[in-house]
Formats: structure tokens, C-alpha cells, sequence
């Protein structure tokens, strides 16, 4: 996903000389194409992700398009000042590159699970935020930031993710069901798709949703897809607080879909391990959806 993503970047500063590339001494085996040839370009301004951030807001003010490249939790949060009041503050075309959402860095334990990067990008004015799925994502949020002047986060994952079914826009109707939508966002929509798939081996049919672009958020369209269900389950390797749940609950405006949450749950993660595993321990696996999906049929039955 990361190296289709930068791959676009390169397709495109080939036709347009005003791109530029800056990065926190990050990236170097997935960015080398774009240095090789626009090395006058591309700057790497070290451990230093404030200064990182106030340069590429200078190089957009001076009428460029200017990509930031780092692991999801480094340009949201060591540098959310400059963010705020060098990028957003002047509607700068600033697009932050975030790889390795959610637990994608396991391993390297908290300090680099990028896990409430959603809720802050979207407190911020100006900004828009998406989430990629997988590099055919990747490659449709890439033509959409293109399109305007403005900030724009856009979150990655680490790499090597599988490929997922389609469907057009910003809000994708991958499967339709009854009863219960299960509406997720990013790398961890296949555990979504592994539970729906389990589910109808059942005999349950449940909705998927897939959502790219979180913020703005195209309500009417998600309205318009879930409000026949009964329940709406979201699924998010992310804080349940002002995340993907949340910007779910915030768009129903009136209808009255009950709505459960999936991610975590006020709290940091305290154990290390790879992404699966963590999925599992934080109770956001597909086996922790199709028995949050079963849950929410019982209480709809016994209603």
C-alpha cells in the first residue's frame, strides 16, 4: 500500500515540478524512487518532526504540493502544534503520508501504534482525513488529495495488506445484509470481511461498509446505505473515543440505529506483540465480531 502510494506521488510530481517530498529520516527503502529522481526535491529533516512539519507548510505557502512522509503516530503527535497552526491554520496543501496504522508496528510496542491519530487529525480545521484499506484505496485517496488545496491525512498501512472487493466512493457497500451492518475503515476491514464470511456460512447475512474518507464525512450517502438495518456494528483498530464510532453515531441524525463500538477502549495498549495478536487480545479480531454481531441479533429477537 505504502510503495503504490508513493509510486502515485512520483507518476505525478513526473507532470506537475511543484511536488515535494519531505520525510523524518524515515522510509528510505519505500521512498528511494522518489529520490532518485527529484532529489532537489525531497528533503529529510531528520528526528526532528516539528521542524519537519513547519518546512513543508513553508514549501506549500510558496505554492507547492507537499507530502509528508513518517510512521502514523509521529507526524500526528510530535507535531501537532505545527500542524495546527502552520498547516491548517493556513489551509496549507500539506498531504500527510501516515504508514503503519493501528497496531501495524505491534511489536515496538505503544509508542508507535498509531491508535488515536484519527480523532486528533479530525479535531483539526481545514484538514481532511481517509483511511486506506489496501492499495487500491491507496491509489483512490491519492487522485482525490490531488484535487484540492488544503491539508489532508492519510492513513496507511504498513504494507503486504490483502487486496479487498470494491465498491465506488468515499462510503463502500461491499456486502449487504439483514439486520446488522458491520462498517469498518482501514487495514482491519478484513476482519470484518473474514466474519461476514463466517456468518454466512451460518446462514446470517450481515452488512459491510468500508469507509475511505472520514472526515468530511458523506452522511446522506451512509445514511442511505444503513438505514434499513436494525444495528450498526463499527469495527476500528483505533480508540472507540471521537473515532470512526463516533463520526458514525454523529452522522445518523435521527435515525435510530442502535450502535456498538469496537476498538479500544480508553486505554493504551500494555502488552507487545504483532498485529494479529493484538487484534485478538483487544477483542477487535473477526471472532470478536461475528460474537458482537450474534449478540446484537439476540438482543434484536428478544426486543
Amino acid at each position: 500500500m505504502r510503495n503504490t502510494f508513493i509510486h502515485k506521488v512520483v507518476e505525478y510530481a513526473r507532470l506537475n515540478p511543484n511536488v515535494f517530498l519531505v520525510t523524518g529520516d524515515l522510509g528510505f527503502n519505500v521512498l528511494n524512487e522518489f529520490y532518485d529522481e527529484f532529489p532537489n526535491h525531497y528533503f529529510n529533516a531528520g528526528i526532528c518532526e516539528q521542524n519537519m512539519m513547519s518546512v513543508a507548510a513553508g514549501l506549500a505557502m510558496e505554492g507547492n504540493l507537499v507530502f509528508v512522509y513518517s510512521i502514523s503516530n509521529f507526524p500526528t503527535m510530535r507535531c501537532l502544534e505545527q500542524i495546527r497552526n502552520d498547516v491548517c491554520y493556513n489551509n496549507a496543501n500539506v498531504k500527510i503520508i501516515g504508514v503503519g496504522a493501528g497496531f501495524s508496528y505491534g511489536q515496538m510496542g505503544p509508542t508507535h501504534h498509531a491508535t488515536e491519530d484519527i480523532a486528533v487529525m479530525s479535531s483539526l480545521p481545514n484538514m481532511a482525513v481517509y483511511s486506506a484499506a489496501d492499495k487500491i484505496d491507496a491509489m483512490d485517496i491519492f487522485d482525490e488529495v490531488v484535487k484540492f488545496d488544503g491539508p489532508a491525512y492519510i492513513r496507511l498501512g504498513r504494507g503486504h495488506e490483502n487486496d479487498i472487493i470494491h465498491a465506488p466512493g468515499n462510503i463502500q457497500n461491499l456486502f449487504d445484509g439483514n439486520d446488522v451492518c458491520i462498517v469498518s475503515t482501514g487495514t482491519i476491514i478484513n476482519e470484518a470481511i473474514n466474519a461476514h464470511n463466517c456468518l454466512k456460512s451460518e446462514g446470517i447475512e450481515v452488512g459491510v461498509c468500508n469507509i475511505l474518507k472520514i472526515k468530511p464525512f458523506d452522511s446522506n450517502t451512509f445514511r442511505s446505505i444503513v438505514k434499513k438495518y436494525k444495528c450498526i456494528v463499527t469495527l476500528e483498530e483505533h480508540t472507540t473515543t471521537n473515532g470512526l464510532g463516533s463520526v458514525v453515531i454523529d452522522s445518523l441524525n435521527g435515525l435510530s440505529v442502535p450502535t456498538v463500538k469496537m476498538g479500544l477502549k480508553n486505554t493504551y495498549t500494555n502488552v507487545v506483540g504483532d498485529q494479529q495478536y493484538l487484534r485478538k487480545y483487544y477483542q477487535i479480531s473477526s471472532e470478536d465480531v461475528v460474537n458482537c454481531v450474534k449478540n446484537c441479533l439476540s438482543s434484536i429477537i428478544n426486543s
